[in-house]
């Protein structure tokens, strides 16, 4: 127990170091998609992003379509191996660990979830976005933790990740039950005597190229079957055994971290404030998101996680006071690469209120992030 408790609190340290750094290159990728957006440079950047090729040359993905299916099911990947890793040997390794983190990560889906929908339940095209609030973007919430490191207990950092971590998952199976496409079952079977060959063949050898080519083959089945591609990720995390499911996570992080997140924002951030009605920003879709994410992520949380300690189902994380939870709670509302992600999928075809979304997530973001800091700067 303590070997696994070293690895975990090690492991844990790298990837706060990696996401220190990696959150800047985010915010950096962010504002210049905003900037490139907002410029002479605005039809050269969208043209590229929805570029299909010539007419003699049709290419199948857009560089657009290719980072969102393509390179983010590398991150799903990750995310994957981190909630296997966190279940096995980490902070979700035993139920006492789960209760609380859990509790916190149901009132900070369902809470937000009801407030989008509160405001947008006569109208069903809307309600494609319901989901979009729920999510939380482990990389900033946990960077802007690192900034207050010395400021809060150890034990906070650790709930905060396993929140973030269930909260992922829920992510997850919002995106495969909810925005799933007509379902071919040919790939499907495909996939699946991939998975379970790829399993058998990860535990006779320690070698990462079966993972590699397994993670291809894999992809190729879903983005036909209806699925959306980038759960392949997940699916092959799964099959990943301990033995070398960590050397894995280590030599996906930096590509994840530096690469793939930042180029996600620099597609997916930008919005052309031209082409944004400001009376789009009141609408009901826009105000849904913003108030789910500041709002109802917070209370969501907070109110769930008060909860199971008062129902003494769960234990206060140690050294931490109500305030820094408060604060904790607080940074959850930092939607970004997900909500950005669970927007692109929801209204993939409404392109209007995918700008709109965008703005509201980028808001609420930065005032959740704000209020987050502001609780946690101050020691006592």
């Amino acid at each position: 127990m303590e070997v696994a408790c070293t690895m975990n609190f090690s492991m844990l340290g790298f990837t706060v170091r990696m996401l220190r750094r990696g959150e800047v290159l985010l915010l950096l990728a962010t504002a210049l998609a905003l900037i490139v957006a907002n410029s002479a440079l605005a039809p050269a950047y969208f043209a590229i992003l929805n570029w299909h090729g010539t007419p003699d040359f049709h290419v199948p993905l857009s560089p657009l379509h290719f980072i969102n299916d393509g390179l983010m099911a590398i991150f799903f990947l990750s995310i994957g191996l981190e909630i296997k890793r966190e279940a096995l040997q980490g902070a979700l390794a035993t139920w006492p660990q789960r209760i609380l983190p859990a509790f916190a990560a149901l009132g900070g889906m369902l809470l937000p979830a009801a407030i989008f929908t509160t405001l947008n339940l006569t109208n069903p095209a809307a309600m494609r976005g319901w989901a979009i609030p729920t999510a939380t973007d482990i990389a900033f919430a946990l960077g802007i933790l690192a900034v207050v490191e010395s400021r809060v207990p150890p034990s906070l950092k650790n709930f905060l990740a396993a929140l973030a971590i269930l909260d992922d998952l829920g992510a997850i199976l919002i995106i495969a039950f909810f925005y799933a496409g007509t379902l071919t079952l040919s790939y499907l079977g495909a996939a699946a005597v991939l998975l379970v060959a790829l399993w058998f063949i990860n535990r006779r050898t320690k070698a990462l190229w079966p993972v590699a080519i397994g993670f291809i083959l894999v992809w190729y089945c879903f983005l036909q079957s209806g699925i959306h591609a980038t759960l392949a990720g997940v699916a092959v995390a799964l099959s990943v055994p301990v033995s070398k499911l960590e050397t894995l996570e280590l030599r996906l992080a930096g590509w994840v971290i530096y690469l793939i997140v930042p180029l996600f924002a620099f597609a997916n951030a930008g919005v052309s404030l031209a082409d944004v009605v400001p009376a789009n920003l009141l609408s009901p879709i826009a105000v849904g998101v913003a108030l789910g994410l500041f709002l109802g992520k917070q209370f969501g949380v907070f109110a769930f996680t008060w909860a199971a300690i008062a129902s003494k189902w769960g234990a206060m994380p140690e050294g931490a006071t109500w305030r820094q939870l408060y604060g904790v709670a607080a940074l959850c509302g930092i939607g970004f690469t997900m909500s950005l992600f669970i927007s692109s999928l929801g209204f993939a075809n409404a392109p209007a209120a995918h700008e709109v979304t965008k703005i509201a997530v980028l808001a609420a973001s930065s005032c959740s992030a704000a209020l987050g800091l502001a609780l946690l700067w101050r020691k006592a």
